[in-house]
């Protein structure tokens, strides 16, 4: 039992792409926080959340949206048999050749969510972490997602708790202050996810507790 349970663990740990191999991609990409000593470890919660709500066996194909400098895509590969990123950002070469040194193969785009540029039903599952609640206006990124997603397929995402005493810890580990980046956004993303697809299962952390000290709220959801 006892290596039962280790097991497990293990597989919530998430293989990252070494700080020495990230690409700085915009003002919001704070991948470098994934390795400070306090910080790191509230940062990596969120990829913990996410494995435990993606498919168990490997998907056909996966598809990451805010990929970033692709810290996250090591672990996404071995996830999925074709492994997909989309970031407004242009460093997409950049990220391809650390992401290759690293024996990682997945096709980067440069793209909005608002229009994606993929086909209609292209995806067995779809990722994002710590990025929806970037997207302006999300109706029109929840219904491009929706439009890109299989039938039978899934978005596993995670979003930061809307409390003020949450962005007050923020404000004190990162010196940024979460309103400025958010706005009201927050607030509106759940109701408008809730709109449009339907919840398969929910992860939040901490586990228990009101929604005032919710760090991360994880979901997987699909099609109506």
């Amino acid at each position: 039992m006892d290596s039962m349970n280790r097991q497990a663990s293990d597989s919530l740990v998430p293989t990252l792409l070494p700080p020495t191999a990230l690409v700085k991609t915009s003002d919001v990409d704070k991948a470098e926080w994934n390795f400070r000593p306090l910080l790191g470890l509230v940062q990596r919660l969120r990829f913990r959340m996410i494995l435990s709500l993606l498919p168990k066996q490997p998907v056909g194909r996966l598809l990451e949206i805010g990929y970033g400098s692709g810290v996250f895509l090591p672990e996404l590969a071995k996830r999925c048999h074709e492994l997909y990123g989309i970031d407004p950002h242009q460093r997409a070469a950049a990220v391809s050749r650390n992401l290759i040194s690293h024996r990682v193969d997945a096709k980067l785009f440069s793209g909005s969510a608002l229009a994606l540029p993929f086909q209609d039903e292209s995806f067995d599952c779809i990722v994002a972490v710590s990025c929806l609640e970037y997207m302006d206006p999300f109706e029109q990124a929840a219904a491009e997602i929706r439009r890109i997603m299989k039938p039978d397929g899934s978005l596993v995402f995670v979003t930061p708790g809307n409390s003020p005493i949450l962005d007050l810890a923020h404000y004190l580990l990162t010196g940024c202050r979460a309103q400025e980046h958010y706005g009201q956004r927050r607030a509106s993303l759940i109701p408008t996810i809730l709109r449009t697809f339907a919840v398969q299962q929910e992860a939040r952390a901490p586990q228990v507790g009101s929604s005032v000290v919710t760090l991360y709220r994880a979901m997987r959801v699909g099609a109506r």
